[in-house]
């Protein structure tokens, strides 16, 4: 008796898991094939997500046709019978089944690293060390200890209950701590991916990456265009003399000192768990030092469809900044609000100053939808591992390979990296924010508290500078809230940028030279004027725009360098690990995307 192969009478697939994961076992089909010829980069960003119900029904039963074969005339209904048999249903949600349980077994065996902290929580019994913004303090700013238990109790038992029993100490709420809980089920797991234990409390370290902050907030209303390294002006060559002071500054330097060129640009820490004990490694990324301070995709026309989204932004006016009085400062601590907020400039410019990237990352943009439809919009190749390159037959829609398959990549990626860096946030390090250990410098010297800071913070001209200009000893914040109610290890924002500029890598053409480059005119930011200067790649402004929005942060000060920097290898980590689960469930024929990494190596997924 003739069976229907779409028919489920007589399968016993769905009851026998274990004979489904034998299957796991056999061989591959090669993938190491040829291709014809190229497929252009219109295609991949024309037909994404263009579907018809016309479309459809010719690309599944196709037309009528005939052949010629030795004089004979190949009937339409023989070829039918021949090729157009029906759809093996079976065949198909059984290999989705295959993949989905090899996708989960290669995530599964991806060792679990250690997860060193800095042991601040443990060191400090009154938790100084520990953020507890959002929960009730005392007149010094130390948090309760019941409140502070009542967070760690929940993230312990995890118990949604526990979570809805934390002691606030005003009206904001903490930011989605069961988040990092969801099980993602594409990518790897956060558990699995490792970062460098944040810089102690009493560190020369964290002095370092604190003094940078302060220069940070004295150098806000500072043009980006003075940042270079034939600069006059006196503010930037008094940061860069007293953070080559500093005995364990970890920012960019070229020649082993920071220059004006290297001041505030973006730097990745990894982590290497496998070898003998625990090592870190500071990289400035491919690119982060070439050219302008501010990367391309920050300063073009986003093309959205019809519309267009201008590069112009609304910054906020010079002098807008706040917790400079320590009883606002407290409240803040305690999650209330000052009552204060932005006044902004009533003209929109491109990013131009320090203050104007601070902003920008305080808001957001389409930042990283918006850099693939600029790259689209400027000829950028695709990567050459697209299988569709160089097909003679196809292009790629939505559902792979082409923009809105990037796209959605781009979301996916948004989500599996703030539940990452979250998990680092709330279940690891649980480290306090700048604006915190600004009032840990300020009781020392008001108060006469006997804090752990190390001495350079006291020493270093940036903390005289602030007195001398602010009025005061605290960090000055560029928000009237300061920072969000979660802990500053790692950056949601920065592991933001880390997966979309990887993923964004690995689908264009990383090499390609972006033509006519701007800069905005240092005589009027509402304009740009042409770039002169070394090229600028794809890969590198794709590198410099992650580690803007990174620093960005630290802009408005809320972030510390370290924050950023681990975060953009969290990121890159995330990204790569969901190309991994993608590429096993591919038809085409597909060797993998190659592209350069943050630390400047290849990587093929």
């Amino acid at each position: 008796m003739q069976v229907d192969p779409n028919s489920h009478q007589g399968s016993e697939q769905d009851t026998q898991a274990n004979s489904e994961i034998e299957k796991l076992k056999q061989p591959r089909v090669n993938s190491k094939r040829f291709f014809g010829s190229h497929a252009s980069r219109r295609s991949f960003l024309g037909r994404a997500g263009l579907f018809s119900a016309a479309s459809l029904v010719a690309g599944v039963f196709g037309s009528p046709f005939s052949s010629k074969k030795g004089g004979d005339v190949v009937q339409a209904q023989d070829i039918n019978r021949r090729y157009n048999r029906p759809f093996n249903y079976n065949s198909f949600v059984d290999k989705a089944y295959r993949v989905r349980v090899e996708a989960a077994r290669v995530e599964r065996s991806i060792p679990i690293p250690p997860h060193p902290t800095n042991g601040d929580e443990e060191r400090y019994a009154n938790k100084i060390g520990s953020d507890s913004r959002g929960l009730p303090h005392n007149g010094l700013g130390e948090v309760k200890l019941e409140a502070y238990n009542s967070l760690t109790k929940a993230l312990t038992t995890q118990n949604p209950n526990d979570y809805e029993n934390i002691i606030l100490g005003g009206g904001r709420k903490l930011v989605n701590p069961q988040g990092p809980l969801a099980i993602s089920l594409e990518g790897i797991n956060a558990a699995q991916i490792a970062v460098p234990p944040p810089p102690a409390l009493a560190s020369a370290e964290r002095a370092a990456e604190a003094v940078e902050l302060y220069w940070q907030a004295l150098l806000r209303d500072v043009p980006l265009s003075k940042l270079q390294n034939n600069t006059d002006n006196p503010k930037v060559l008094a940061a860069v003399e007293d953070l080559n002071n500093l005995s364990a500054f970890r920012g960019p330097k070229q020649n082993g000192r920071v220059t004006p060129q290297t001041l505030f640009r973006g730097s990745v820490n990894y982590v290497n768990l496998y070898t003998s004990g625990i090592t870190t490694k500071y990289v400035i990324p491919p690119g982060v030092l070439d050219g302008p301070y501010i990367s391309q995709f920050l300063l073009r026309t986003i093309p959205w469809g019809t519309q267009s989204v201008s590069p112009l932004i609304r910054t906020a006016l010079p002098g807008n900044d706040f917790l400079l009085d320590f009883q606002e400062w407290l409240t803040i601590q305690n999650g209330g609000s000052s009552g204060k907020s932005i006044k902004y400039d009533p003209k929109n410019r491109y990013i131009a100053t320090v203050r104007d990237l601070g902003e920008y990352a305080h808001i957001g943009g389409p930042t990283y939808l918006g850099a693939s439809l600029i790259l689209g919009s400027i000829g950028t190749p695709l990567n050459p591992g697209n299988p569709y390159v160089r097909s003679k037959t196809q292009v790629g829609s939505a559902a792979t390979f082409a923009a809105g398959h990037l796209q959605a990549l781009l979301n996916l990626g948004t989500s599996r990296a703030i539940r990452a860096s979250y998990w680092q946030k709330y279940y690891l390090h649980r480290i306090l924010r700048p604006e915190a250990y600004g009032g840990l410098v300020y009781n020392n010297i008001v108060n006469k508290t006997q804090y752990p800071i190390n001495s350079e913070v006291f020493n270093s001209k940036a903390l005289a500078q602030t007195f001398s200009t602010f009025g005061t000893y605290l960090l000055p914040q560029a928000y009237p809230e300061a920072s969000p109610t979660h802990s500053s290890y790692t950056g949601g924002a920065a592991a933001i940028a880390g997966v979309n500029v990887t993923l964004l890598k690995a689908f264009f053409d990383e090499n390609f030279i972006i033509p006519d480059p701007v800069v905005p005119d240092p005589n009027d930011p509402t304009k740009v004027i042409p770039y002169s200067g070394p090229p600028l790649t794809v890969g590198g402004e794709l590198n410099k725009l992650a580690t803007n929005y990174a620093i960005g942060r630290g802009h408005g000060g809320i972030h510390w360098r370290s924050d950023g920097s681990a975060s953009l290898a969290l990121g890159e980590e995330v990204a790569i690990s969901l190309l991994r689960d993608e590429r096993l469930g591919y038809n085409e024929i597909f060797n993998g995307f190659t592209f350069t990494k943050f630390d400047g190596s290849k990587v093929t997924v």
